[in-house]
């Protein structure tokens, strides 16, 4: 479509898939194919005078004066003095996720603000108590007065800041809002920090240049269309706009990862020394894999695995591969906690051969900087960590592959964050592991962008569990009875306290009472030892330790030892109030025993005619687990897909539409290959309407 006047025709201008920002701008029609002319949208022309005008007068005088010094004095100077980074704030959490030592953004109530003096009153403190649907914290702020006329009670803001732990969430930047809805904000997505001067803040130059943005469509392009389409160039005003307000940090149609030859020198040494036999499956994943990684495609490959299928060797085969192509590879796991037991295994498949570091928010300052000096220099090719591995601080000299454990408790930006560090314009090549199986339904929904692996096969020599659903006081007396029975054999026993969803501390005082009281009644001859996720790490270390060498009989836990661990000799577990558990979630804790020689049980307290606890009773098989668990519980909660962004289904139902569901999504992988913007002229009414569904963020370019 074509608006002619004056003999000047607008239209777009399309750059190649390649190209990181594709926009849609204008040129005169003697520049352009007939066939250009036709796709043309309408569109009005830039007016660049309008970029000439003065920007108004702010206060205070400072501000003012500081805007002068940095060399901005109209609306076009504004939006040329461009940001030197961007925070991502992009993927705004509930005030139950934080996790201690992780920047986080929060969109939350103000429900009271007051201000205190530290002790040596050279300070004030400013604290707010803010709540969302999901609970409270403590907001803190220190010597900004301005804030307790800012958000008085009752105001909703969008805070950024850390979480200190301990119900505290230090601000370091808010704004406040007058809906829930922070689409408009410029304190949130993609953050841009621009280069300030005294008088002047960052923040208070992103909101300047937040309130300018319509006038990005005045820049003027002074290169040929042509010219940058040969040349895979977006115009000035993309460029512009992707500078102030980015969507993603890279564009991924034109994404490279550095492809990792196969040479050999560490992995086939490695598998001669394991002392397993590594299943067809694993087998199978080897070689799926190796091909993902040694094309320049970045690898995006779901693995799924039974419980004990042998995810974690897959995944050392995999960073084994990337060290020999020189490059580094790293492990984030979700806790502390995962993060630890994986290190005690990826070093015991090791044998030592390849030094590996844990990286979380507990490593001692020390030991953090020598593993970042390290990572930076290239000395140390592998590591593990939990968040703490998105930080700012870590730098890595070529890193190649990302392996993220429980993927789905993971943000996409989360793992973004992370594939942003590879360096040298790359991406690096991706592992998502999950031990939850996922039914294909699921999966075609909620993962249909990644290549899926599945482990259902399960080493040699593996016993089944005997799983019982018991309830009363006699059944209670036996059960204690046949822990005792298997202790006396030599073997140990977990104890997993109930579920309480209101906070892990509350989880942790319940576990702290229920060990107290094993070891003093029915355990009072054996060996007690107490996990759960409230404690220091050291002691969780000690406490995991002492259970793993056979020095503690019983272990007292949360459902902390989800996934991760593996002690062999454990032949029996016992599971209080299992109806407060889901599905997967049992099927996750039972699949802690069973890892050894020895025939074992798992036994749940809870009531038998339950049918998620009869359907855990009488199978075994993880992945019809997750089917039942599907049809049982609906699409929209298994896995808290809700809270993972994806719509509930208006007509189609799952499972029985998986035939239709596939089909789409072939469908939709061919047609993004073909157009990965959906902007050829027969998919803008697909385009219009996949906005108006997902919102307009679909386009990086404002209308």
């Amino acid at each position: 479509m074509v608006a002619r006047g004056g003999g000047i025709a607008t239209t777009a201008v399309r750059a190649a898939p390649e190209s990181p920002y594709i926009a849609r701008r204008f040129a005169s029609d003697d520049e352009l194919s007939p066939e250009e002319l036709r796709d043309a949208p309408l569109r009005s022309l830039p007016r660049p005078s309008r970029l000439a005008e003065a920007l108004p007068e702010i206060k205070p005088a400072q501000a003012q004066k500081g805007l002068r010094s940095l060399g901005i004095a109209t609306r076009g100077d504004l939006l040329e003095h461009f940001p030197f980074r961007h925070e991502d704030r992009r993927e705004r959490k509930d005030i139950i996720e934080l996790v201690p030592g992780e920047d986080a953004t929060i969109l939350a109530e103000v429900r009271s603000m007051k201000k205190r003096p530290t002790r040596r009153r050279r300070l004030t403190i400013i604290e707010a108590t803010v709540g969302d649907e999901t609970g409270v914290t403590k907001a803190v702020w220190f010597n900004q007065y301005s804030v307790l006329s800012a958000l008085p009670a009752g105001s909703v803001a969008v805070l950024h800041g850390k979480y200190e732990g301990k119900n505290r969430f230090r601000v370091t930047e808010f704004e406040k809002v007058t809906s829930p809805s922070a689409a408009d904000l410029s304190s949130t997505g993609l953050a841009p920090v621009y280069p300030a001067t005294d008088g002047i803040f960052p923040k208070r130059i992103r909101e300047l240049v937040h309130e300018q943005r319509a006038l990005v469509g005045d820049v003027v392009e002074p290169l040929p269309a042509r010219l940058r389409a040969r040349e895979v160039l977006p115009d000035r005003a993309a460029a512009v706009a992707a500078m102030h307000f980015p969507e993603t940090e890279h564009d991924e149609e034109g994404a490279r990862a550095a492809a990792l030859e196969a040479t050999g020198e560490l992995v086939e040494p490695w598998l001669e020394t394991l002392p397993f036999t590594p299943t067809d499956d694993q087998r199978k994943a080897f070689a799926e894999i190796d091909a993902d990684i040694a094309g320049e495609r970045p690898m995006q490959r779901l693995l799924m695995g039974e419980v004990g299928s042998g995810k974690t060797a897959v995944a050392l085969h995999s960073m084994l591969r990337t060290l020999e192509a020189g490059r580094q590879a790293v492990f984030m796991a979700p806790t502390e906690t995962l993060a630890e037991q994986h290190l005690i295994t990826l070093d015991r498949l090791l044998g030592g051969h390849v030094p590996v570091a844990l990286l979380t928010g507990s490593t001692p300052a020390a030991r953090r900087k020598e593993i970042l000096g390290k990572l930076a220099s290239g000395e140390l090719s592998l590591v593990v960590g939990t968040h703490a591995l998105i930080e700012p601080a870590v730098e890595f000299r070529a890193l190649g592959l990302v392996v993220v454990d429980e993927q789905h408790r993971f943000g996409v930006r989360q793992r973004a964050a992370l594939d942003a560090k590879a360096g040298d314009g790359l991406v690096p090549h991706g592992l998502h592991m999950t031990a939850t199986p996922i039914p294909r339904t699921l999966y075609l929904t909620a993962y249909g962008d990644l290549d899926a692996t599945t482990l259902k096969e399960l080493p040699a020599g593996r016993k089944p569990v005997e799983t019982f659903v018991v309830d009363g006081a006699r059944a209670r007396e036996r059960a204690y009875e046949r822990i005792r029975e298997e202790i006396a054999e030599g073997r140990q026993c977990f104890v997993v306290c109930p579920l309480v969803s209101e906070s892990e501390t509350l989880q942790a005082k319940a576990a702290t009472a229920e060990a107290e009281r094993l070891a003093k009644s029915e355990f009072r001859d054996q060996r007690v030892a107490l996990i759960h996720g409230q404690m220091k790490t050291r002691a969780k270390q000690e406490a995991m330790e002492s259970f793993a060498s056979g020095e503690a009989d019983v272990l007292v836990a949360t459902s902390v030892i989800e996934v991760g661990i593996d002690v062999p000799n454990a032949t029996v577990m016992l599971i209080e109030a299992a109806e407060r558990y889901g599905l997967s979630q049992l099927h996750q804790l039972r699949g802690r025993i069973g890892r050894g020689e020895h025939a074992s049980v798992c036994i749940l307290f809870g009531d038998p005619k339950l049918p998620r606890l009869k359907a855990i009773a009488e199978e075994r098989d993880g992945f019809r687990l997750a089917e039942i668990d599907l049809e049982l519980r609906g699409y929209g909660e298994v896995l808290g897909t809700r809270q993972h962004g994806l719509a509930e289904l208006a007509v189609a139902r799952l499972p029985e539409d998986e035939v239709l569901l596939d089909r789409a999504r072939t469908h939709a992988l061919a047609l993004i290959a073909e157009d990965p913007r959906l902007e050829a002229a027969d998919h803008v009414l697909l385009r219009d309407a996949a906005a108006a569904k997902f919102g307009p963020d679909l386009d990086p370019i404002p209308a």
